[in-house]
């Protein structure tokens, strides 16, 4: 028996014409006016709150401010802003405009960004006031501020949600490949329309509920399975941009009556490490989610039993977001991520030739349907990457895995040495592209090294250059210098030599296993 799951129950299809942020937004804003849409909490009990009228009307006022300078049609739009409202408002206003919204993590360095403005060929940059840009690398594109914003937010009159087709680019999202840059992964509209599975079967969502989310903004779980879905449900949006201290978690679930609670596994075990669960209120959260990472057994466990909570895994990509969840239509089997969900197509493809789906219980490249509607529309300007991803009518991004009886799939790791950083998949030629620039060094591969059973993080193994002196924290601030924090190397090892194929290729996932350690 092949392991393919098989298409949709239903033969709903993704309308011809669909703007998602008039999905997500104008049905609410006219039926719903007054209901909350979003809660931004902060530090010390500072709080804003949206309605979905008014969030609907400062996403439009926005739009109206971004097509009077005159873009062309599916034009980028770079938000380099931290973890505030406006970071949503002005994300929907571009898709709401027809253009293309090009989250961005705060964290990225000035040439880090430079690289993502040129790659993408943005023509509007939306920058706040404590992430830096490089104003050399600018040109002739536009640099808004906070001020803009706000002048756009009040502006009249709005915009109407541009008529686009479902296919029309909504959004470029960066992600690591296998050069040492980022590759930019292009959705479109369909692709909001593409989460519904997700609701019933992972999230549990309805108008009635409460979503918090722990992630940043730039983060497509964030925006996604924080804002993205509850809007498109009906249902509230609570975020966070005050100190990230594990404690603070289930005060917001007590404070703000959360019924749904996101966040990656590292941080549910911080969240029991370090929180005094029992001194809140969790009467109404129903279950919490998880994603980025796999989530381990006994932390599963640990959560359940400290809560009396329910904990639904899923396992996705930028390239399609979740597809395979545990949830309220799927029981959980701990150390599996799930089943794909109702109404997607997927299948274990083997790791060499023909893309015919191999049998229950073997193991090969996880692979979805090219027609799943949240599938990308490809990778920004890197054929050869798409290239090797798509095989006959599926995609398949490097992910393996097995499909048992039942349908559960398991899990075995990467086919390529993408490494996960807290929930980011980190190229490991980006981070040795960094610290080979380092005078001191000759040679450098990185991986992902265990720390303890349950933790990995990322990991330099350097060759040294003759008389050069071992010293880990100086590299460790280069990088931190030139890379993103969550893209920085956790662990520096000195080497006398890298472990290499008869080829001469580094092998990486020998290198944790290296014998001569300085």
């Amino acid at each position: 028996m092949s392991a393919t799951i098989p298409a949709a129950l239903s033969d709903e299809t993704v309308p011809a014409r669909f703007n998602a942020a008039r999905y997500c937004l104008a049905d609410n804003a006219r039926l719903h006016p007054d209901k909350l849409a979003l809660v931004m909490a902060g530090a010390g009990g500072r709080t804003s709150r949206m309605t979905f009228g008014a969030v609907d009307r400062a996403v439009r006022g926005i739009a109206a401010g971004l097509l009077a300078l005159a873009p062309a049609p599916g034009a980028r739009v770079m938000i380099r802003m931290g973890n505030d409202v406006d970071y949503v408002l002005v994300y929907f206003a571009a898709l709401a405009a027809g253009l293309v919204a090009l989250p961005s993590s705060p964290q990225l360095t000035p040439g880090e960004a430079a690289f993502l403005l040129e790659n993408s060929g943005a023509a509007i940059v939306v920058a706040g006031a404590d992430c830096a840009v490089d104003r050399d690398s600018l040109g002739d594109r536009i640099l808004l501020g906070a001020d803009a914003i706000a002048q756009m937010k009040a502006g009249v009159p709005v915009a109407d949600y541009a008529d686009t087709a479902a296919d029309d680019a909504a959004t470029l999202v960066y992600t690591s490949g296998t050069t040492s840059r980022p590759k930019g992964v292009l959705h479109a509209h369909r692709a909001v329309y593409g989460r519904r599975p997700m609701h019933a079967h992972w999230l549990g969502l309805t108008r009635s509920d409460v979503m918090l989310h722990a992630g940043t903004m730039n983060w497509t779980y964030t925006l996604g399975v924080g804002i993205t879905d509850p809007w498109a449900c009906g249902a509230t949006a609570v975020l966070y941009d005050g100190p990230r201290d594990p404690a603070i978690w289930p005060a917001l679930i007590a404070q703000h009556r959360a019924t749904l609670f996101a966040a990656v596994p590292s941080l549910y075990r911080q969240i029991l490490k370090y929180a005094d669960l029992a001194a809140y209120d969790l009467s109404s959260l129903r279950h919490g989610v998880t994603a980025g990472e796999a989530l381990p057994r006994e932390l599963l466990e640990a959560w359940q039993h400290a809560t009396g909570k329910p904990l639904y895994e899923a396992l996705g990509m930028s390239e399609i977001s979740t597809y395979v969840s545990s949830g309220p239509t799927v029981p959980v089997r701990p150390g599996s991520p799930g089943k794909p969900q109702p109404g997607r197509r997927v299948a274990i493809l083997p790791r060499d030739g023909a893309p015919e789906p191999l049998a229950v219980g073997e193991t090969g490249l996880l692979a979805v349907h090219r027609s799943e509607p949240g599938l990308m529309l490809g990778y920004w300007n890197r054929p050869e990457e798409e290239a090797a991803v798509l095989r006959g009518d599926w995609f398949a991004g490097g992910d393996l895995a097995s499909l048992d009886s039942d349908g559960y799939l398991w899990f075995h790791g990467r086919n390529d040495d993408l490494m996960n950083a807290l929930g980011y998949r980190v190229s490991p030629n980006e981070v040795e592209g960094v610290v080979g620039e380092h005078s001191d060094v000759a040679e450098v591969g990185v991986t992902e090294l265990a720390v303890r059973v349950d933790l990995t993080v990322i990991a330099a193994f350097v060759v040294l250059k003759p008389g050069a002196t071992q010293d880990a924290g100086g590299l460790i601030a280069w990088c931190g210098e030139r890379l993103a924090a969550y893209k920085c190397p956790r662990e520096i090892r000195f080497l006398d030599a890298l472990p290499r194929t008869a080829n001469g290729k580094v092998q990486r996932k020998r290198l944790g296993r290296a014998d001569d350690k300085a």
